[in-house]
């Protein structure tokens, strides 16, 4: 993670992705425990002085760190689910998925086995 970005896109980002989360649960997002724990802690760690808070940096780090989580989870699982397999494939259906034909038998009719 080279760049952090602002505190406040990073809390709307999470707030995205656990709204897609509660979406494929059929839950409100508001509803959600997560939900509520994030808001809390963004609240109580709000700068309010122009002031060096570290508390503030690693709760923020911590959120981005989440935020990628979440991110990289649910692309992961729609990769899954665009990709996956139909099962076990013979030789044949193999070799015809990377465009090649399997040899005819010798001596045999023709046809493939």
């Amino acid at each position: 993670m080279a760049a952090l970005g602002s505190p406040l896109a990073t809390f709307r980002g999470l707030l995205r992705e656990l709204r897609y989360v509660s979406a494929c649960a059929g839950r409100l997002c508001r509803d959600m425990a997560v939900y509520r724990h994030v808001v809390q802690a963004f609240r109580a760690h709000r700068v309010t002085e122009e002031k060096l808070c570290r508390a503030q940096h690693e709760l923020h780090f911590q959120a981005a760190t989440y935020l990628c989580l979440l991110r990289s989870s649910r692309l992961h699982l729609a990769l899954l689910r665009q990709h996956r397999g139909r099962g076990p494939r013979s030789a044949h259906d193999t070799a015809r998925l990377v465009g090649l034909a399997l040899p005819s038998r010798p001596g045999g009719d023709g046809r493939q086995a």
